[in-house]
């Protein structure tokens, strides 16, 4: 039996405005069907992309593997871990990902400096695969924009099974004036590769996510590693002059004034 004639859609079948939509956001919008369900190629589509989100999730930070000898030889990268001890109490512990074990917070204060003006920390996140892509392009261009400005930078340092809260204890250890946390956005079916910026001034035990800004989709069909850069950079800027971050801090950006 025949269900009826094939509803799914060809670039060709759209009109010039529809592809202009579709080609500007990676929704899958305007797929067409088979009966009631997706195009075989659709489907097929959202299997690979689950299946690359399972990855990201379940991925491990080790440094040379994710950014390589050079890279962390360059910025002169160490790694530290909170109190969760693997990947599985991270995922089941989120309360462990917000603070350190209590030898890598020794290990920070005698490597790193204190009451710098950018403190920037890479975390895992819920996705290595972002981390290893987005930081490479967009470090070296934060630490150039803050040499710009005349602004001491801190030493750079990599954690492992980290959640956003480790913010606070960042500020307790290093004191600087602006922490900025590059983590791995939790992967969904549009992308695996996407990195947030949580930035809070001079972070301290207490502070919630009311008291931080976020810069996300930091990623190749998302915001760009120079935009970015510049956007984490003129907002760092912002809650300095300003003594606070937050949900009082509205973003100025330069294009838009």
């Amino acid at each position: 039996m025949v269900d009826g004639p094939d509803k799914s859609l060809l670039t060709s079948d759209l009109s010039e405005t529809l592809q202009k939509i579709r080609a500007r956001t990676s929704a899958r919008i305007l797929t067409g069907r088979t009966g009631a369900a997706y195009r075989t190629n659709v489907q097929l589509e959202l299997r690979e992309a689950h299946a690359a989100a399972r990855d990201a999730v379940r991925s491990e930070m080790d440094l040379l593997s994710v950014f390589g000898e050079v890279f962390v030889r360059r910025w002169e990268l160490f790694e530290t871990q909170t109190r969760a001890t693997g990947k599985d109490e991270y995922l089941l512990r989120p309360d462990l990902g917000r603070h350190f074990d209590e030898s890598f917070r020794l290990k920070i204060q005698e490597r790193c400096s204190r009451n710098s003006d950018l403190q920037i920390v890479i975390a895992d996140g819920l996705s290595v695969p972002a981390v290893s892509r987005q930081v490479p392009p967009l470090l070296p261009l934060l630490y150039a924009g803050a040499a710009s400005r005349g602004w001491k930078a801190g030493r750079t340092f990599v954690i492992r099974y980290c959640r956003v809260g480790i913010l606070n204890e960042i500020g307790e250890l290093l004191a600087p004036r602006v922490a900025v946390l590059l983590i791995g956005e939790r992967p969904g079916l549009a992308t695996a590769e996407s990195v947030s910026a949580y930035m809070a001034y001079r972070p301290r035990k207490g502070h919630s996510d009311s008291d931080r800004n976020l810069i996300s989709n930091i990623h190749a069909r998302g915001i760009s590693s120079a935009d970015a850069a510049a956007r984490i950079l003129n907002l760092a800027a912002q809650v300095m002059q300003t003594g606070a971050s937050g949900y009082t801090i509205k973003e100025r950006r330069p294009e838009l004034s």
